[in-house]
């Protein structure tokens, strides 16, 4: 009785909640900051490698990609609640690294300022990401209703993305990449703040999408400053 009765008027359950999502968020950060490391691990394997992907064959590279990306979706969604949920975390973070090592190779080997553009393309992804965290953390207004808007303009990125490997039209591919820069940016933004609002409350969950949020963003930032700022050799 006692117990109900603090919790109807927030004596107890607010600091409950309070405490939960503060752990969630903390954990979600420490879990980000630890996948980089099999990330980073990924590429430099894919790059020693010389990791293609289906080079000659780029559609069927991307479906392949798609298969096993989902098929760690569901196998990390399945063991979100144990210490198996984190391993396959970090293994999918290690396999984004090889993706990620195609594109490093590229920037690096065709680019002669490739080492620059990396590193700029990084430490602009770091200042969008402390932006949309500090936004999230400090914002009172409920952007849920966002979600389903960014869902929509996800799937066209992906529609343009996969027509484009017909069309191989530049100015398509950086349209792309600048959407995709806003659009990302603004699920980052969304994803810190069902964290800090409580609507997530399992960091595994949470770390996944923010880490595919932080990963496109530099994706396609560094594909735009290849673009824009590239110094060809």
């Amino acid at each position: 009785m006692n117990d109900n009765l603090q919790t109807a008027y927030g004596l107890t359950g607010s600091v409950s909640t309070v405490e939960q999502r503060n752990r969630v968020l903390r954990n979600t950060y420490w879990l980000l900051a630890l996948s980089l490391i099999p990330t980073v691990l990924g590429s430099w394997v894919g790059m020693q490698m010389g990791f293609t992907w289906f080079a000659a064959n780029p559609f069927i590279g991307f479906m392949v990609f798609m298969g096993i990306a989902f098929g760690f979706f569901f196998a990390i969604e399945k063991t979100k609640n144990s210490g198996l949920g984190v391993v396959l975390l970090l293994a999918f973070t290690f396999f984004m690294g090889l993706m990620l090592s195609r594109l490093l190779g590229g920037i690096l080997g065709n680019f002669r300022n490739g080492s620059q553009l990396i590193a700029m393309a990084f430490g602009g992804t770091a200042l969008v990401f402390f932006g949309m965290a500090t936004l999230a953390s400090t914002m009172k207004r409920d952007i849920s209703g966002m979600g389903k808007w960014l869902f929509v303009g996800l799937i066209g990125i992906i529609v343009a993305s996969v027509a484009n490997i017909w069309l191989q039209m530049p100015a398509l591919m950086m349209t792309v990449s600048v959407l995709a820069v806003l659009i990302f940016s603004a699920y980052m933004l969304y994803d810190l703040k069902r964290v800090v609002d409580g609507g997530e409350t399992n960091y595994v969950s949470a770390t996944l999408a923010i880490y595919l949020d932080v990963y496109n963003v530099f994706v396609h930032l560094l594909s735009l400053l290849g673009i824009m700022g590239g110094e060809r050799d």
